[in-house]
């Protein structure tokens, strides 16, 4: 047996960690439409 696999550092579910990830990925790219949006509609 690996020596990895009895000292596992994280002991939660990778499907929440998964989510996690592509929650704030998706808000960071929506704050950036949002801001380039802003400022086309505030440009015009």
């Amino acid at each position: 047996m690996n020596e990895f696999e009895k000292d596992v550092q994280s002991k939660g579910n990778d499907v929440v960690d998964s989510i996690k990830g592509f929650a704030f990925s998706f808000i960071f790219f929506v704050l950036i439409f949002a801001i380039g949006t802003t400022i086309s509609v505030i440009g015009q």
